[in-house]
C-alpha cells in the first residue's frame, strides 16, 4: 500500500470527536486548543507523515491530558488498535504537574522517542506561527524563542531536517521583528 493509500484508509473521526473537548480551552492568541490540534495535524501531514497513524492520531490529542486532566485515558485506549500507543505518546508529550517548562522540554530532548520529538516540533511550529506581539509581551516572545533554540531546534536536528529549517527560519523572523520593535522604541524615545 502506498503512503497515500494508507492515508486514505486512516480513520481519524473517533480521535477528532475526542479532541472536541478542547473546544472549551481558549488560547491567548484567540481560537481554541481544538483548532491548534488541527494545525499540528496539518503540519505533520504537510511533512508527509502519512503512514505514521499513531503520530497523526496523537497530534489531535497532544494537549488533551494537560488541558483537561480529568480525561479518562482508557476511553482513548479503546478507540482502536492504535489507542494504547496513542495514549503512550500523548502521555510522553504531556507536561507533568511537578515539571517546569524547561524540565519538560529537557526531558523530551534527552529521553523522548522520535515520535515525541516530531510531535513537539510540529506543536512548536504551530505555536511560533501564532506568536503575536499585540498579545504577548516582547519579553515573553523572546523567552519563547530562547526556549525553542535551546530545546526544540536540537530535537528537530535529530528527527527531521525540514522541520529544523522551518523552526530556525521562524525563530529568525520573529527575532528580526523584535529587533525592529526595539529600534522603533529607541527612535521614539530619542525623538521625544
Amino acid at each position: 500500500m502506498t503512503a497515500l493509500e494508507t492515508l486514505k484508509n486512516l480513520v481519524l473521526a473517533p480521535y477528532i470527536l475526542k479532541a472536541t473537548a478542547l473546544i472549551s480551552v481558549q488560547r491567548e492568541v484567540g481560537g481554541n486548543q481544538f483548532r491548534h490540534s488541527f494545525s499540528t495535524l496539518g503540519i505533520l501531514l504537510d511533512y508527509k507523515f502519512y503512514t505514521n497513524s499513531v503520530l497523526l492520531k496523537a497530534s489531535l490529542l497532544h494537549d488533551l491530558l494537560e488541558d483537561l486532566p480529568e480525561t479518562q485515558v482508557d476511553e482513548i485506549r479503546w478507540i482502536d488498535s492504535d489507542g494504547t500507543d496513542v495514549v503512550k505518546l500523548v502521555l510522553e508529550v504531556t507536561r507533568r504537574k511537578d515539571e517546569t517548562k524547561e524540565e519538560y522540554l529537557r526531558r523530551l530532548l534527552e529521553y523522548g522517542s522520535e515520535n515525541a520529538m516530531l510531535l513537539k516540533c510540529a506543536d512548536r511550529i504551530s505555536n511560533l506561527t501564532d506568536l503575536h506581539r499585540d498579545i504577548q509581551s516582547e519579553q515573553k516572545i523572546s523567552d519563547y524563542l530562547d526556549q525553542t533554540e535551546k530545546y526544540v531546534i536540537p530535537m528537530a536536528s535529530r528527527v527531521n531536517a525540514d522541520m529544523l529549517k522551518e523552526l530556525t527560519d521562524l525563530v529568525a523572523k520573529r527575532r528580526r521583528i523584535l529587533m525592529m520593535l526595539e529600534s522603533d522604541k529607541r527612535e521614539n524615545a530619542a525623538g521625544s
